[in-house]
């Protein structure tokens, strides 16, 4: 690779810039070089329908892996979360940096937490997994579907349009909103999605050796492991966004645990599985934990039912 610029492909959201942006500064200081960012327009961008009714979180990243397969950008980053689990060919994961909060956060008015809103209050997503969650929780408001950015989503709150949203603790903090939460859920009793507050930079299979190696600088391990161990129980159950699924992985030590909830479209049931894998053997045997811990997980949630509970089968 020459000297020039390492141009960094995004979409254009106000999120997805600043996401984009923190990445150019951490890749300018490890390569010495300068770092561009490249805006791609997506379907999940200018479409207002609902998430699942688009398709799928591949809205998001087609139109970006495109321009970088046409080397219209060097690496492009992705909220991980929204990356389809299926491998794309032509591209590998280079580096997923430090990972943010991985916990759903309430921003409701006037200070309100989910237990204080009165009966019939309107508590907005986007996600059929919140929405199951809300439900189960509290099945006596009414969970409204909501699309657009986060100011937009927290404005209709301000403005009396909603009592509450559910939002990514890591994309409030990214913006500097974490001012609007009134509430974290915490993640051992209220999962979130698979690889929620972790960035994925993915590359071409052929880019040069100096890219490597300023993505293995930003690679962080533990993030790696716990955001694919949560990402392979989606593909083990080959569940597509309108899946209403939350895990949580953590590195302990030499342990890798994870943990994955299916729950009922309308919250009243749920199923979980839990499992843990020691960390050890070669890199390359390290490498493969990830998608076995995934798979135990999947197939005991399989086994205890989870294909009746939810919809799965649509793919990622």
């Amino acid at each position: 690779m020459s000297e020039t610029a390492i141009r960094i492909g995004t979409r254009g959201s106000v999120l997805a810039l600043a996401q984009a942006t923190t990445v150019a500064e951490a890749v300018a200081k490890v390569s010495g070089r300068a770092a561009e960012i490249v805006t791609v327009a997506t379907e999940g961008d200018h479409s207002t329908a609902s998430l699942a009714s688009l398709g799928g979180t591949g809205v998001f990243a087609s139109a970006l892996r495109e321009s970088l397969i046409a080397g219209g950008c060097d690496l492009v980053v992705h909220s991980f979360k929204d990356l389809p689990t299926a491998p794309y060919p032509g591209l590998r994961i280079g580096a997923v940096p430090r990972r943010e909060d991985a916990r759903d956060a309430l921003c409701g008015r006037e200070g309100a937490i989910l237990d204080d809103l009165e009966p019939g209050s309107r508590v907005g997503t986007g996600s059929p997994r919140r929405a199951a969650q809300l439900r189960g929780r509290r099945p006596d408001i009414e969970v409204v579907d909501i699309r657009g950015n986060v100011d937009t989503r927290l404005s209709r709150v301000t403005d009396g349009d909603l009592d509450a949203v559910v939002l990514a603790a890591a994309g409030l903090g990214r913006l500097g909103r974490l001012d609007a939460v009134t509430e974290f859920f915490e993640l051992g009793r209220w999962a979130t999605a698979p690889a929620q507050g972790a960035l994925a930079l993915e590359v071409r299979e052929s880019s040069p050796s100096s890219l490597s190696t300023v993505l293995s600088a930003l690679d962080h391990t533990s993030s790696r492991l716990s955001a694919l161990a949560e990402r392979a129980v989606l593909a083990r159950l080959e569940a597509g966004c309108a899946a209403p699924i939350g895990a949580s992985a953590v590195v302990d030590g030499e342990m890798l645990f994870l943990t994955a909830t299916v729950y009922a479209v309308d919250g009243t049931e749920s199923l979980t599985s839990s499992h843990a894998l020691v960390i050890e053997g070669s890199a390359a045997e390290r490498a493969l934990l990830p998608a076995e811990l995934g798979d135990r997980v999947g197939d005991e949630l399989l086994r205890l039912g989870a294909a009746e509970l939810a919809p799965l089968g649509a793919g990622s």
